[in-house]
């Protein structure tokens, strides 16, 4: 079996050799098209490229679903859940609110007599407010506001037709300038969330441009010599802009913006402004001093008359269903006034790409937990505190006025989490079907050459070679010709029985990119026999690129034939072997450093394990710490070993028994590895770290078949207990993948 492909040595294609300065080197992880002779292979899309191609997608589908406002019943849900959970403000002790109650409709009945309004107005005004509104329709009332000193200090409204309702005209006494409009601006499902300050109308009689709300501001305004002007279309109150809303404002997807409408910034309904009944300014039951200087406003509150309208308190349970009118009309009111007189914000909104962003920021965050977190329970937790933190964000951004998407980004985190989770769990699984394929036909091709160097083959002249013959192999020199038409040799790094490696270029590529070459050289050259050797190559190759993918094992870059020899086109790594770190003067490493080796080297076997790939062979020499960014590179991947002869009796083990003394598990060692096996290996290496002993020299328990250690190292009893699970004797003792020794290491604190 020495002779298969001069002694098979070709399956661990990763054997590492050393350059001139003594660093072991294989080749840099340089990316490649495959374009070589037959065998086209492309290495798999990167993670990245995954991530954000993913994301671009998930981003683009939600942005097109907002489009088709699909997403604006959920948007303006998360608006009306971050107005209600606020705290109360103090009330806005400008206003004055004066009740039309159900006690009042019984005493007075409805609508109110021409004689009790004007009663009311008449006592209001002598309490001198500084501006009186009534949102109660007087169409009929020619006398209205009788008996008053200054009517020019009181507002009556009239109402816009519709679809279902005629104009309710305004009262017939009323000059032009004291009358506004007081519809209101409900969305699709009848919430107002939006307030009509200005208007254009068709009606015969109700045909005013300011509402009723927004003319009680101004005239409140003015008395403090405010002054209302329109600058570019934007109406200036003093040096306050008031923004007016667009149709794709915030949420909104072409929503109906025609007029000049704001957002409600609603204050809390129980600390909106002081409210009194009718009754009790009729009955002289209200201080002055809570009307005097005030902007009155004068409704109904009885829900006999209206049943109101839908607000986004109105989900609260503790909040009547149906909100009065002369609430909504006072919210815009305070509103006004708070921005003019007190600074306030009025609420704002990001354009449109910044929205986009924002929503592919959040599908690319979901795209990176599903990389990093494989385990699906986990990564609920994870994306659920995830979105903690995007409502966090958004009601913290809310709080200073800033209306921002809440519901797309959830769902872009969620769906490219998903996406992500679910390709890579796809692509695991079959790339796991894969190895086993190829493992299948490597077992096949071994025992199929196995069988042919039993024979007594001629080879070229009929002369009959034996079993275990061996053909020299030709090293290529400095300045041969380019192998398949790319890769110029630079110089030697290796040789061997089963060929040689080289330095070299790959001429294809900008740069010249700097790539390890192994030539393989197969033991005969009959037809037969090299036609079982190019299925054994291919099956090793096809395994290599599946684990190459993972940036802490080397990459196989190209493989092909040549002139009946093979060929294998690796990344270039440069670095030391941990076998070189630990045989240093400072042999006896600390605690962090045996945590962060063993956290680095599992995250590699966490993903070789879940294709299902034992490695069988973990030791400081199959560790590379790469000199470019320190990271630890795993190599030596050949999948199947079993046909390895051994390579100094001291370290390696023969046939079946893959491995090397002292890091090989029990199980191993009579030819049955597990994944837990590799484990046991990573355990030794990490005793060997902390007590500066190889492990073949150490005692084993005569009782439990456990390795005695514990008296020779520095270690905290958390550290020693994983290691010691690490290590156990039997495989069921043991932890069972390399995920589970990664979960108990997080909980350990590191040393300080």
């Amino acid at each position: 079996m020495i002779g298969l492909f001069k002694k098979i040595r070709f399956l661990n294609i990763k054997q590492d050799v050393k350059d001139s300065h003594g660093e072991v080197v294989v080749a840099d992880r340089q990316p490649t098209d495959f374009s070589v002779q037959d065998v086209q292979h492309q290495k798999p899309q990167g993670k990245l490229s995954l991530l954000l191609i993913t994301s671009v997608g998930v981003t683009a589908l939600i942005a097109g679903i907002r489009y088709l406002q699909w997403l604006q019943p959920l948007e303006l849900a998360a608006y009306d859940y971050l107005i209600r959970s606020r705290t109360a403000t103090t009330p806005d002790n400008r206003l004055l609110l004066v009740t039309v109650t159900e006690d009042d409709i019984q005493r007075e009945g409805y609508p109110l007599p021409d004689a009790t309004v004007n009663k009311l107005l008449v006592k209001l005004e002598s309490y001198q407010p500084r501006v009186i509104g009534l949102n109660i329709y007087r169409p009929q009332q020619k006398n209205l506001g009788d008996g008053v000193k200054n009517p020019s200090n009181i507002f009556g409204v009239c109402g816009f037709s519709s679809l279902n309702d005629p104009e309710i005209p305004p009262p017939p006494n009323f000059t032009i300038e004291n009358i506004g409009f007081n519809d209101l601006a409900p969305d699709r499902d009848r919430i107002i969330r939006r307030s009509l300050l200005f208007a254009d109308s068709d009606d015969k009689k109700c045909h005013f441009k300011y509402s009723f709300a927004s003319l009680l501001a101004l005239e409140y305004l003015q008395k403090q010599n405010i002054e209302s002007n329109f600058i570019n279309e934007k109406w200036v109150l003093g040096q306050t802009v008031i923004p007016n809303l667009q149709k794709n404002s915030g949420s909104y997807v072409n929503a109906d913006a025609d007029g000049y409408q704001i957002m409600l910034d609603y204050r809390h309904p129980n600390s909106l402004a002081q409210a009194v009944s009718v009754t009790d300014i009729l009955n002289n039951k209200v201080n002055p001093n809570l009307i005097k200087d005030k902007l009155v406003i004068i409704g109904s509150t009885a829900t006999s008359m209206d049943r109101g309208v839908s607000t986004p308190y109105s989900a609260l349970a503790h909040q009547p269903f149906g909100t009065a009118p002369i609430f909504i009309h006072a919210q815009t009111v305070s509103q006004i006034l708070s921005t003019v007189l007190d600074g306030k914000r009025q609420i704002w909104y990001w354009q449109d790409w910044q929205e986009i962003g924002w929503i592919w920021l959040w599908a690319i965050l979901g795209g990176v937990l599903a990389w990093r977190v494989r385990n699906p329970l986990f990564l609920l937790l994870v994306g659920t505190t995830s979105l903690g933190g995007l409502l966090g964000i958004c009601y913290l951004i809310f709080l200073q006025a800033g209306w921002i998407p809440l519901a797309p980004p959830a769902m872009a985190l969620l769906m490219t989490g998903v996406g992500v989770m679910a390709y890579s769990t796809y692509r695991t699984q079959i790339e796991t079907r894969i190895i086993i394929l190829q493992v299948e036909k490597q077992q096949e091709a071994i025992a199929q050459l196995s069988a042919l160097l039993k024979e007594n083959t001629h080879i070229g002249d009929n002369t009959s070679l034996p079993t275990n013959a061996v053909i020299d192999t030709p090293q290529r020199q400095t300045g041969d010709f380019l192998l398949s038409g790319r890769y110029e040799i630079s110089r030697v790094l290796g040789s061997g029985g089963f060929g040689c490696t080289y330095l070299a270029k790959d001429r294809q590529r900008p740069g010249n990119p700097t790539c390890v070459v192994k030539q393989l050289m197969p033991a005969r050259r009959d037809a037969r026999f090299l036609q079982v050797a190019r299925r054994l190559f291919d099956a090793e190759a096809e395994i290599l690129l599946i684990l190459g993918k993972h940036p802490q094992i080397p990459d196989l870059l190209a493989f092909f034939t040549e002139n009946q020899e093979f060929y294998l086109v690796q990344e270039y790594v440069k670095g030391k072997t941990l076998h070189q770190e630990l045989s240093s003067a400072n042999a006896v490493k600390d605690e962090l450093y045996v945590i962060e080796m063993l956290k680095s080297i599992l995250q590699v076997l966490k993903f070789v394990h879940e294709h299902r790939v034992i490695h069988r062979d973990i030791k400081p020499e199959n560790i590379i710490r790469n000199s470019q960014d320190n990271k630890l590179v795993l190599i030596d991947f050949g999948a199947v070993k079993t046909m390895q002869p051994p390579n100094t009796e001291k370290t390696e083990l023969a046939t079946v028994a893959i491995g090397t003394r002292g890091y090989a598990a029990p199980e191993q060692l009579v030819g049955h590895p597990r994944l837990s096996s590799d484990v046991y290996a990573l355990g030794m290496i990490a005793i060997q770290a902390l007590t500066g002993i190889a492990p073949h020299a150490l005692a084993i328990n005569q009782d439990t078949g456990n390795v005695e250690w514990r008296n020779f190292a520095k270690v905290s009893d958390a550290l020693a207990a994983i290691i010691d699970q690490m290590v156990c004797y039997h495989f069921s003792d043991r932890y069972q993948s390399a995920a589970e020794v990664l979960e108990d290491l997080k909980r350990i604190d590191l040393p300080i």
